[in-house]
């Protein structure tokens, strides 16, 4: 078996990555975390075998197909449903019941990768009786993994763990209420899905597109360096209605955005905020 030379990704070939995925797919990662950045470069560079980093170079500009494989793993897209269960059981007892008074809402999961926390967040709207008057818009640069989320069909093997989140986060019934097993997936019910629309959607570029009562973005801003950080924080604020509810991950703050008193605090270990 031939043996190929390591490639090895250092400062240099990042920048030179960052740069051709901006100039010929329009993605600017200048932005995010370079230590996280390069770890993931460099595990692909391992696993491709391909000799040279030209090389590597040439395929993410060149070759579509491996650009999006590429995007795949460069972007995080560790997720599952009702992650972190202690939040989804804040998001029942401290936002449901303040949204209950809106005649019609608007939801965005912004970075929603394959979709899982998604559907959790459609089966609290639905136990809480909100779903019906509900639009979640559910957004990601990678139109492979929208494509997973709008078929919401995963692995049944995973289920057993997501019901066990699901109860600690406060379940009502069983969640397999909720989906139906075929052929080794489990495939969510019409009526969650009904309620879902997904589409592409940069944080580094792109802007506000509708006016929400919750935006959920949960551990992203953590991949990102402070200017960006402070940029997409500024996007949420822009977007959300006065009295809406901005939910981050365990590892995310306000607590260094300019914007941060713009909101109050309603459960600071859950990280969620809300725009005064």
């Amino acid at each position: 078996m031939e043996n190929h030379k390591r490639i090895e990704i250092g400062e240099g070939e990042v920048e030179k990555i960052i740069e051709a995925l901006n100039r010929y797919h329009g993605i600017d990662f200048s932005g995010y975390s370079r230590a996280s950045f390069t770890r993931r470069i460099q595990r692909i560079a391992d696993k491709d075998a391909n000799g040279t980093f030209d090389t590597l170079l040439h395929r993410v500009s060149e070759n579509k197909d491996y650009f999006y494989k590429f995007l795949k793993e460069i972007t995080v897209n560790v997720t599952e449903m009702f992650r972190d269960p202690s939040f989804f059981n804040s998001v029942r007892k401290n936002v449901l019941p303040e949204l209950s008074r809106q005649q019609s809402l608007q939801i965005w999961h912004a970075a929603c990768s394959t979709g899982e926390e998604v559907y959790s967040l459609a089966v609290l709207l639905h136990e809480a009786s909100l779903l019906e008057r509900s639009t979640i818009r559910g957004t990601d640069l990678n139109p492979e993994v929208l494509l997973t989320a709008k078929q919401g069909v995963y692995p049944h093997r995973n289920f057993q763990e997501y019901g066990q989140n699901y109860e600690r986060s406060g379940g009502k019934v069983s969640l397999s209420e909720y989906y139906e097993a075929s052929y080794g997936n489990s495939i969510f019910k019409s009526f969650l899905k009904d309620k879902m629309t997904f589409s592409e959607h940069n944080l580094v570029t792109d802007g506000s597109f509708n006016k929400f009562n919750l935006i959920m973005c949960r551990n992203v801003l953590i991949y990102f360096q402070k200017p960006l950080q402070a940029h997409v924080v500024h996007l949420f604020k822009n977007s959300l209605v006065t009295g809406g509810f901005l939910c981050l991950g365990s590892k995310e703050s306000l607590l260094f955005s300019d914007d941060r008193l713009a909101f109050e605090v309603v459960d600071a270990k859950e990280k969620i905020y809300r725009k005064i």
